[in-house]
């Protein structure tokens, strides 16, 4: 069996069935199954579980670049979709539960926490932000779209921005949490933008910009696209 055919057959279904966990220990939690809880407030542990799952799929999408290159590992590639568009599914789940269980599908009542609370509006945008994203992700797609397919799907860094600031804003007390999704995404713009740097600098320069990266990450391939 080759690379591919073990991506194909053994790694996606695997990660794809990773993926559903935290949907099926939610499940257990709310069903009170193999002794799971969601405690006190099951709803508002709903929602904050979904979204910090939606988050944590988002930027494990945004890692699959840093990791591939660094690790010599190019079929990683063939898990960024799937990576997110659980982050999508989580994301709307995340939603979901707010709507449905915490404001009754009171839809006056969703139009003015949108309006009136900023980390909602910030949520909500991420949201909306992530549906063409969604909706652009299969070959086909990718095909029409051509070159504009690949600025479109660069949302993703504006849509991981907001993401982490919509949970910085939610959390009242203790900010160390989303602080670290904060520091962790950083690093990921950082190496992003240390990547955009060494595909635009002319031949002659490339090893000296080159070298900067692979001072702060460890090692420096060929530019890719995202």
């Amino acid at each position: 069996m080759n690379v591919t055919q073990r991506y194909r057959f053994i790694y996606k279904p695997l990660v794809f069935a990773a993926s559903l966990l935290p949907l099926a220990w939610l499940i257990c939690g709310a069903m009170e199954w193999l002794g799971a809880s969601l405690g006190a407030d099951p709803v508002k542990k709903l929602e904050h579980e979904c979204g910090k799952t939606a988050l944590n799929f988002l930027l494990l999408t945004l890692a699959v670049s840093p990791v591939r290159s660094l690790a010599g590992l190019p079929q990683l590639l063939r898990l960024r979709r799937m990576l997110g568009l659980f982050a999508f599914f989580y994301a709307t789940l995340h939603f979901s539960v707010y709507l449905v269980l915490d404001l009754e599908l009171n839809w006056h009542m969703l139009g003015a926490d949108i309006a009136k609370r900023p980390y909602i509006t910030i949520g909500f945008t991420a949201l909306l932000l992530m549906i063409p994203l969604a909706l652009t992700s299969t070959n086909g797609m990718m095909r029409r779209l051509g070159r504009r397919w690949q600025s479109l799907h660069r949302l993703v860094y504006v849509i991981a921005l907001l993401g982490v600031w919509h949970f910085y804003w939610q959390v009242k007390r203790d900010v160390r949490e989303p602080l670290i999704y904060a520091g962790v995404l950083a690093m990921l713009l950082v190496y992003r933008y240390a990547r955009a740097r060494l595909a635009s600098a002319p031949r002659a320069n490339r090893p000296a910009v080159a070298a900067r990266v692979t001072s702060t990450y460890g090692s420096a391939t060929a530019p890719e696209r995202t």
